[in-house]
């Protein structure tokens, strides 16, 4: 058994590792957002949402790719491709600042295809350990964290240090490259999994194609329902990260820096704390259920502080901070801590980043079709009302999805349970 002193100092440092390395991405990724581009259009189309369109679709793409990637990566890869992803998306910010509109739209497409692997890579130093709940919640809070602040840095690059909403994206990043390499290195430095947590988590290895097909087809049903919800969940999430700016402008926080950070900072530490109280549970199938427990009470959360809001019983910063709280306590375990505790349960022989990556491959081709959706189907209608919509339509979803897949995995457990048992007593009636 290890040290519990000695795990302190492990625990602490991995976590600030992974938090800062993936903060320090999203200085790449999100800050062209707190930008408006009012009164730019092209071919009659909003020219933030093709930005935003372009940025999502190789994000998108990086997450097919990714599939293959991150579930065949090898230990020793990890920083080059960290580094050199993150650098390919940086080249692309400064082509966007010095390439004229329209044409540098295509910028945000190769700004995107790199940086949609970064999770991964900064998830597999943390899988597969029996404190990967601890460290997959600091990882998860950097990016609830981390969008509302990378915003306010760009606002202050644009505001303060005078640079156009063209060349702020690329500045931003750049602020951020020295801590990078710092975090970098700090996730260099994680040891590997220990023998403990290979009998509490499973071991963690690359799949080839054939390994991939076997986990799809032998759970077909749950994973299907779970990327269904994960998809349309995905695109809220995105929607709202997307047009921050413009919802809260609407709710009448105009111009107000500090909303980005604040309202995001309440929501990262409840989430946080409740996500951490599943470290405690050392059976993995009972963690796995209380996950589900988790969708369901998010996604509660965010229907019902919608009805409140919607009829003036709580504020609209209350509102952002309940359906972000509900938001995030459904979208942050898909990312790592559900498919990670649901490996170990079924002793999948792989590893959690394929099934992130299939997640998070049609999560993100969702976003860009209810971005499409939003600028052509529903043109008419405001940002406000057109993301309440879509809080009402991810309520009834997380608790149906939830509900049936809590009663498939207890079925299915059970008859694993029963084949084991019976292949025991094969075992031993051909010894005898």
């Amino acid at each position: 058994m290890s040290n519990k002193k000695s795990d302190v100092p492990f625990v602490l440092s991995a976590s600030l590792a992974a938090f800062g390395a993936y903060f320090c991405m999203y200085a790449f990724r999100k800050p062209f957002s707190a930008a408006t581009f009012e009164g730019l259009e092209v071919f009659h189309i909003d020219y933030k949402i093709l930005l935003i369109i372009a940025q999502v679709a190789g994000y998108a793409i990086s997450k097919f790719i990714g599939i293959k990637i991150i579930s065949e990566l090898k230990a020793h890869q990890r920083a080059f491709y960290l580094l050199g992803l993150i650098g390919i998306a940086e080249t692309a910010l400064i082509l966007f600042a010095i390439i004229p509109k329209p044409y540098n739209i295509i910028c945000m497409f190769f700004n995107g295809i790199p940086l949609g692997m970064i999770w991964g890579i900064v998830f597999s130093y943390l899988e597969g350990r029996k404190f990967t709940e601890i460290l997959g919640v600091a990882l998860s809070t950097s990016f609830i964290v981390s969008s509302g602040v990378v915003k306010s840095a760009g606002l202050f690059v644009m505001e303060s240090l005078g640079f156009s909403q063209f060349s702020m994206p690329a500045i931003t990043g750049l602020l951020f490259v020295p801590p990078l390499l710092f975090f970098t290195w700090m996730l260099e430095r994680i040891p590997k999994p220990t023998a403990e947590d290979i009998e509490l988590r499973s071991e963690r290895i690359p799949m080839n194609s054939k390994d991939r097909k076997k986990v799809l087809l032998k759970f077909s049903f749950p994973i299907t329902l779970w990327i269904l919800f994960y998809t349309y969940l995905t695109a809220f999430r995105d929607f709202r990260d997307n047009f921050a700016r413009e919802l809260w402008d609407s709710l009448g926080f105009r111009s107000d820096i500090s909303v980005f950070s604040s309202s995001e900072m309440y929501v990262a530490a409840i989430v946080l704390l409740v996500l951490g109280a599943a470290f405690y549970f050392k059976d993995n199938m009972k963690a796995l259920f209380f996950y589900h427990v988790l969708l369901i009470i998010g996604s509660l959360a965010i229907g019902i502080s919608t009805i409140l809001f919607r009829s003036g019983n709580i504020s609209p910063y209350s509102w952002m901070v309940v359906s972000g709280f509900g938001l995030y306590i459904c979208y942050v375990p898909f990312n790592c801590l559900f498919f990670d505790r649901f490996i170990a349960a079924f002793k999948i022989k792989g590893n959690a980043g394929f099934l992130i990556y299939v997640g998070d491959a049609f999560g993100y081709l969702g976003s860009v079709l209810i971005l499409l959706y939003k600028n052509f189907g529903q043109s008419a209608s405001s940002w406000l009302l057109f993301f309440i919509n879509g809080a009402y339509i991810v309520a009834v979803m997380g608790v149906g999805v939830a509900s049936i897949s809590i009663i498939y995995l207890n079925r299915k457990k059970k008859k694993s349970k029963k084949e084991t048992i019976n292949y025991q007593l094969v075992l031993n009636e051909n010894s005898i």
